[in-house]
């Protein structure tokens, strides 16, 4: 799929159903579930921020203060048995007062404007942390985290993959919208099922040779010219390299495995090398160069194909497109974003 179609991230997962708990800010009583009481008649000036945070009940294990215009995280220290801490849309600038909450984890601090990775040394048990939506150039002050499994970075200002290959428990590492160039420092990571690399400024796919366990792999809108160096991802399943510069569909060899492969938005003018996935159920290719009805002859051998994307492609321009694509591939459910009749 391409970028408007990503895998969307698993955030706020919880075993069991929590405790609740009542913060009052400013006077207005908020419950922890996410529903809001009636807004006053009057709102607030938008320049206002919270200045204090009234924790009630302090045996509570998740605690959710999303959109609350906080610019501090403050009075917390009650808090022993906090588990999940969610502090989306706020105004913070800095990761602080978090040194008593070492059964944390989960931590949520999505759309804020941190500049740095800080402070978070005392949250050993941590498991998700999310920091996308911010300001951070660099990934540092994560190494005491070794409990982590899903790292969100997406929507910074990073230039580097660093400091990230030290998590022998992580799973998934969301990388997206920053500044990178190249892909590196990601040895180590044994553990790793998914990778999102989209939106940056990667030329080349490399390095990835030690992520035997990848199952997911995302690097649209990036500047690829080739499908490369993915031999040793035996185990992937899920492959979007929509939005590049590539040419060809080769190098895939070893992707037996692969159920949805993305190369949307290229420039490719032959469908070929997809013969050996014999699991393959959905391939995006619209928006590229593809003229000759041969080229949908070919995946005839692709029994378990469902989903096809072709159109903007000069051979959709055929009055008798969605026809001869169901004729020739009676497998298919869906052609382009129509379902099949």
């Amino acid at each position: 799929m391409s970028e408007n179609q990503d895998t969307p991230m698993a955030n706020n997962e919880a075993d069991d159903v929590p405790k609740k708990a009542v913060v009052v800010r400013n006077g207005e009583n908020h419950s922890e579930d996410g529903k809001s009481p009636t807004p006053p008649v009057t709102p607030p000036p938008v320049e206002e921020e919270t200045q204090e945070l009234i924790v009630v009940d302090e045996n509570t294990d998740i605690l959710d203060l999303n959109h609350g215009r906080i610019g501090k995280i403050e009075n917390l220290e009650p808090l022993k048995n906090l588990e999940r801490l969610y502090l989306r849309w706020n105004l913070i600038k800095k990761i602080e007062g978090l040194d008593t909450l070492t059964k944390l984890v989960e931590l949520e601090l999505y759309d804020n404007q941190i500049v740095v990775i800080e402070n978070l040394d005392s949250l050993v048990n941590l498991e998700i942390l999310d920091l996308s939506f911010n300001r951070i150039k660099e990934i540092t002050g994560l190494d005491k985290l070794l409990n982590l499994r899903k790292l969100f970075l997406s929507s910074n200002k990073i230039t580097e993959i660093k400091n990230v290959n030290h998590f022998p428990k992580l799973e998934m590492l969301e990388l997206g919208d920053n500044r990178i160039r190249e892909i590196k420092n990601l040895s180590g990571l044994d553990t790793l099922k998914e990778l999102y690399l989209g939106k940056n400024k990667i030329s080349k796919i490399q390095n990835l040779e030690d992520l035997k366990n990848l199952e997911l792999l995302i690097i649209q809108s990036n500047r690829l010219l080739k499908i490369e160096n993915l031999e040793h991802l035996t185990n992937l399943e899920q492959l979007y390299l929509s939005e590049n510069g590539i040419t060809v569909m080769e190098n895939m060899e070893n992707q037996v495995k692969l159920q949805t492969l993305d190369l949307s938005m290229n420039r490719i003018t032959v469908i070929e090398n997809v013969q050996h996935m014999s699991n393959l159920e959905e391939l995006w290719l619209n928006n590229n160069q593809i003229a000759d009805w041969s080229s949908v002859d070919y995946l005839q051998q692709n029994k378990k194909l469902a989903t096809i994307y072709l159109e903007h492609n000069p051979l959709a321009t055929d009055p008798a497109y969605r026809r001869k694509l169901k004729l020739t591939l009676p497998s298919l459910q869906q052609i382009d974003a129509t379902l099949c009749r």
